[in-house]
Order: structure tokens, then sequence, then C-alpha cells
């Protein structure tokens, strides 16, 4: 049986941009509490805060909150990889009271566990397939610290073919210096500590064109991914207010950003609107919402 296969066969809101990692992010919970605890079921209630926590950091803002609830039931649609259960046997639906009141339980599916049991590359296989099909490989480290799964040790690939020479382009019309910050440090004749950065993350559809990219240090690299900063429509660099500067080095390196203009590429066109205004829907870190 395929597993990679069938994970990537798993149901996702698709639609105008729209990124939905939740399924994704509760299948890596998943893995790594299956690494550690084996087919032990997930009660809802014990695990509802971390995957908050999972669903506010890594899925795109929501309109009413970010509740879990949503993919621990939905994810037992999804071609045998997972299954609910309850106290009394009953649907619990989508709302999060009714999964901690009916005792909601869930684990993988019998036949996956012990694949991974036997198998033991496949826990880091499915485990890339669904960090390379939902994040930029920025965050995977992150994703998979906050999920609880430990992977061997390396970088791998991100799946697909990308154009080699995005990275090259990209610097170029910049003239090798971050955007945010103008750092431009080289050594032994290349940069250093310089990347090349989608607004529109390549994971969600964001072409490797000059137009969707921008030259940054490796740490604004990470900050535009996370969301911390971010650009306005009228190419200004924006900061969070979820952001907290807890000294000096912060301030100058982020919050003293806020309002500062884009560096602009000298022969290129500068970031497209509707790379910006993806990155700013799906991405970037609004206020919280009062409950």
């Amino acid at each position: 049986m395929d597993w990679e296969e069938r994970i990537g066969r798993i149901r996702q809101w698709r639609r105008d941009g729209v990124r939905a990692p939740h399924k994704p992010l509760l299948l890596l919970y998943a893995l790594g509490h299956h690494q550690r605890h084996g087919d032990a079921p997930i009660l809802y209630s014990a695990a509802e805060e971390r995957l908050r926590l999972l669903l506010d950091e890594f899925a795109p803002p929501a309109k009413n909150g970010t509740t879990p609830a949503f993919p621990f039931r939905r994810l037992a649609n999804d071609d045998g990889l997972w299954l609910l259960a309850t106290d009394d046997g009953d649907d619990p639906g989508d709302s999060p009271g009714r999964l901690r009141r009916s005792g909601a339980r869930g684990s993988l599916a019998p036949d996956f566990s012990r694949a991974l049991e036997e198998d033991p590359g496949l826990r880091t296989r499915v485990a890339r397939l669904l960090l390379d099909a939902n994040f930029p490989t920025s965050l995977h480290e992150e994703v998979l610290a906050l999920a609880g799964l430990s992977l061997a040790p390396g970088r791998w690939a991100a799946a697909g073919d990308r154009d080699p020479a995005f990275r090259e382009a990209v610097l170029d019309a910049y003239g090798h210096r971050c955007a945010f910050c103008g750092y431009d440090g080289w050594m032994d004749g290349v940069p250093v500590g310089l990347e090349a950065a989608h607004v529109r993350w390549w994971s969600q559809a964001g072409p490797d064109t000059v137009d969707n990219g921008l030259a940054l240090c490796s740490q604004h690299h990470l900050l535009l991914d996370r969301g911390v900063l971010g650009l306005t429509a009228e190419l200004t660099l924006d900061v969070s207010p979820r952001f907290e500067a807890r000294s000096d080095q912060a301030r100058r390196t982020v919050t003293d950003l806020a309002g500062r203009d884009l560096l602009l590429p000298a022969a290129s066109p500068p970031v497209a609107a509707d790379h910006v205004r993806w990155h700013r829907e799906q991405v970037f870190k609004h206020p919280v919402r009062a409950a």
C-alpha cells in the first residue's frame, strides 16, 4: 500500500490561494505522538492546546479564531488514515465542547501504524511530503519542534521541479543586498547569509520569478515566512503587532523596520501586487481577535 500517495490525496480547502494546512499539521502531531507512544490514542482534550498552538503559528489567520476540532474530526474522512472514536459512539460534530465531553480520541489507522513500525523510513518520508507541500523550508524545523516530531538530521530537496536559476536572478536583481535591511556580506567572492525568498510560497503555487522574490538576509527571510514581517500595498515594510521586541537589538532589527520603503530591484519589476496580497492574507500575523 502506497501510504505516501494516500497522504498526498488528503482533501484540503483550495480556492483563491487560501492555505489550509490544518489536516497536515494534525498528521505531523500524530506522527510525533506515534513516535513517542506507539498506537496509543490521542485524547482531544489532552492535545487541544498544542494543536491550537500549531494552527495559530502555522495556519493562516482565521476570521472566527482557530480551532483544532475541525481537522481532528474531518481527517477521519480521508482514505483510512485516521480513526475517531467517542465514549458513546456518536458523531460529536465539529464542536470543541462536544469533542471534549464525548471523550473523543483519534489515532492513526492500524494499517498505517503498523507500516510505520515496520518501515523506519516511512515516518520521515511522510513528514517530508507534508512539510514540502505546505510550508517553505525555512519553517520546517519549527513546525517539527512544535509538533513534537524528531526526524533524522539533514535537509532534503523539496518535491517538484524548482528553478535553480531563481536564487541567482533574485540576488542579482537586488544587487546582492537584503531588501529589508541592506545587509550585503560576502566571503571568498560569494554572498553569505543572503537568500532568495518567495513572497508567495513555492509550496502554495508561488512562481520562481523575480516579481515573486526578495533578496533577504537569513534572519529577515525567516521573519517574513513566519509572518512577523510583511509588505503593504505601497511596498513599505510592516511589522506584526503581535511581535514583541525585548531588547534594543530586536527593536533595531525588526520593530524599526516598520514604515521603511522596500529596497526595489534596479532593472526588474518589483514584487507583484497579487503576491503581496497573498502574503498579507495568508501569512502575515494580524492582531489577535478578541474571543
